[in-house]
């Protein structure tokens, strides 16, 4: 995640508590939905919905000290967390891309549109999927 200033802003983002504000300096237009069992404890819910953008597309303006990051031992997943509030928050994708949880947006958002559910095979027992998004039993690989 960048730290420069932009005047491209296109979406603005912040935790539950507002300490973590964030820009996003591209327009957005597809949400991921991911129904794996790690997403699922991470939030409490069916899974995380979130979009994706270049590392450079991304800043956090506020509250960089309250950014918390957690890694799950012996895997590959992490989350960061505001530590006041425990709102899921930006964070790394792969090396290239953030992923940016889209509850998290005040604005910027009117354009997304799910496009993918992944680990559907993982979702929970409760959970049907429906409405729109290419259903992948795993990861999407693009």
């Amino acid at each position: 995640m960048t730290t420069e200033s932009n005047d491209r802003v296109h979406a603005t983002g912040s935790c539950n508590c507002g300490a973590v504000k964030f820009e996003v300096t591209q327009a957005l237009d597809s949400v991921f939905l991911c129904h794996c069992s790690i997403c699922r404890k991470s939030t409490g819910s069916g899974g995380i919905a979130v979009t994706v953008v270049p590392n450079e597309e991304i800043k956090i303006t506020q509250g960089h000290a309250h950014i918390t990051q957690w890694r799950k031992p012996g895997h590959d997943w992490l989350t960061n967390f505001c530590d006041c509030c425990g709102s899921p928050l930006p964070g790394e994708n792969d090396a290239q891309h953030q992923c940016i949880p889209v509850g998290l947006l005040d604005s910027g958002a009117e354009q997304l549109e799910v496009k993918h559910h992944l680990f559907s095979d993982s979702k929970a027992p409760w959970e049907r999927i429906s409405g729109p998004g290419k259903i992948h039993p795993g990861e999407y690989t693009p």
